[in-house]
């Protein structure tokens, strides 16, 4: 009875092991299949698969791709930014192969592991991840055709001045994206951290940060120093280079440490660069020259920079003395020896105005005033010698004997220095030398006519010129011009005395190769 007992117990596991694969209803070619149902409960990433076949649930993944397309992916590069849809980046669906896997639930293995899957779908969902991948070439071109908008310069904050009120233009970051290393990282993102809707992906980039800042450009906004001159009297030309050359200045903005060259912003003196025929210096004589005037706009802005208190680098006086400002409180610029610079010794931004209105020139130099409010600075100029020009008489072979004209004014020679005194509260705080400078005197020159039918009558004018005697000169002119010659005609001829001819050596004097635009 026990060996029976024991055959029927064999049987009944047999039994239950083939009811159990009975019940399950899979046999061995219907788990191949492409019709096998997926199991309810099945998800691929959060997309319900169960019940379905194979290709049913392959449609359904290609539906939600193609809804997900629509999803908005924005690349951003440091403070710059571009969107495309995913659909025009070739998102697309990376592991496919989690459908078969998924069919086959339930259908494949030993008897016991299907039974055992069936039963884990009982107790919770199974979901399969879905993976999703880009197409690299198409990322590629649309971050290309972006560079555009994602990078850019980086940009100072700049100041300006309009209608007598300051306006800041913001500082800007510079951006220039890698990239091939942004192509690598956006797969990464895509392959393992999108969920299917819009995000925001961080390009990689260099990101270079301003030096210099709005906050900085803020505090531009006192008066530190201001002077003007006039050029009412100039002639036209003379008048626009004035007003050409204060433009190019006007404007300029200076951090810590910068430092200015009114040739190298004024330059070139020519007249595409707006700039017409006036008065300069050359040799000690006014004579007509491209850019003259543009030492008035160096002069005015000197006097602004030092009322500032500005550093000068580089000054130098004119060779002669000019009308519209004080000995020693001029700045001449000649060719590329002659300069005016300076430089910002502050501890904030400064920004030059430079404007013209009603015949005169202003410059205004504004930043953050730190100086005490019951300090005052004054500069006052101070001649130390003066020479006295002379008279000289030039010969004028194209004038008639009796014509004379000034061909040029008379200036006195200088040494002069000038002086900077800084108060407190009404007492001297200091009183020092500025700087010093010494102009040459130049004298009148008067030319003479000396063209005559008579060769005697222009040898006895040029004799009496080459005396530099104004008597003699006046007494040959008298004798010898044509009406005197014609009266003299008609009563017996007289030798007229001709004076011995006198020479008189000109002084030593260093040519300027460049004209002084002074006048």
């Amino acid at each position: 009875m026990k060996k029976i007992k024991k055959k029927y117990l064999v049987t009944g596991v047999i039994l239950c092991g083939l009811a159990l694969g009975s019940c399950m209803g899979i046999s061995a070619r219907a788990e191949e299949s492409q019709d096998a149902l997926i199991p309810e409960r099945v998800f691929i990433g959060e997309i319900p698969v169960g019940g379905m076949t194979q290709e049913e649930a392959s449609q359904a993944v290609e539906e939600y791709f193609d809804e997900i397309g629509n999803e908005k992916i924005t690349f951003k590069a440091g403070s710059k930014e571009v969107s495309a849809k995913a659909g025009e980046l070739g998102v697309f669906w990376q592991n496919p192969e989690v459908l078969k896997e998924a069919a086959y639930i339930g259908k494949k293995g030993n008897l016991l592991s299907r039974y055992m899957a069936m039963k884990d779908l009982e107790r919770e969902d199974k979901v399969f991840p879905l993976e999703y991948g880009i197409d690299k070439a198409e990322v590629v071109k649309f971050i290309e055709n972006s560079e555009d908008i994602l990078n850019s310069e980086v940009q100072d904050a700049q100041l300006k001045r309009e209608d007598g009120a300051f306006i800041t233009i913001p500082e800007s970051e510079g951006i220039y994206v890698d990239v091939e290393s942004s192509i690598a990282g956006v797969e990464s993102f895509f392959a393992s951290e999108w969920d299917g809707k819009s995000a925001v992906v961080e390009l990689v980039a260099d990101v270079v940060e301003p030096e210099h800042t709005e906050e900085e450009l803020s505090k531009v906004k006192d008066v530190l120093g201001s002077f003007r001159t006039s050029y009412a009297n100039s002639n036209a030309g003379r008048k626009q280079n004035v007003q050409n050359g204060t433009s190019k200045i006007n404007g300029a903005l200076l951090y810590p440490g910068d430092e200015f060259s009114v040739y190298e912003v004024a330059s070139p003196f020519v007249r595409e660069n707006g700039y017409e025929v006036g008065g300069a210096y050359e040799n000690g004589k006014v004579v007509e020259s491209i850019g003259g005037g543009i030492c008035q706009v160096s002069t005015t802005l000197y006097n602004a920079v030092i009322r500032a208190e500005l550093e000068v680098i580089e000054r130098y006086p004119h060779s002669m003395t000019v009308s519209y400002v004080k000995p020693s409180e001029d700045a001449a610029i000649a060719g590329t020896y002659k300069d005016f610079k300076f430089k910002n010794n502050l501890d904030s931004p400064v920004y030059i105005e430079g404007y013209t209105s009603g015949g005169y020139v202003y410059f205004n130099v504004y930043g953050e005033e730190t100086r005490d409010s019951n300090r005052k600075v004054e500069f006052v100029s101070e001649v130390l010698a003066t020479t006295t020009p002379g008279v000289v008489y030039q010969a004028a072979p194209d004038q008639p004997i009796g014509y004379t004209t000034v061909d040029q004014s008379e200036h006195v020679g200088y040494k002069a220095r000038l002086r900077k005194i800084v108060t407190v509260n009404g007492e001297v705080e200091s009183n020092e030398v500025f700087n010093t400078s010494s102009y040459r005197a130049s004298d009148k020159v008067i030319l003479v006519g000396t063209a005559s039918a008579d060769p005697n009558a222009s040898a006895a004018v040029n004799a009496a010129i080459a005396t530099q005697d104004e008597a003699t000169v006046n007494a040959a002119i008298a004798a010898w011009n044509d009406a005197a010659l014609a009266a003299s005609a008609e009563t017996p001829a007289q030798e007229a005395p001709t004076p011995e001819t006198q020479t008189q050596e000109s002084p030593a004097t260093q040519p300027e190769t460049t004209p002084e635009a002074a006048q």
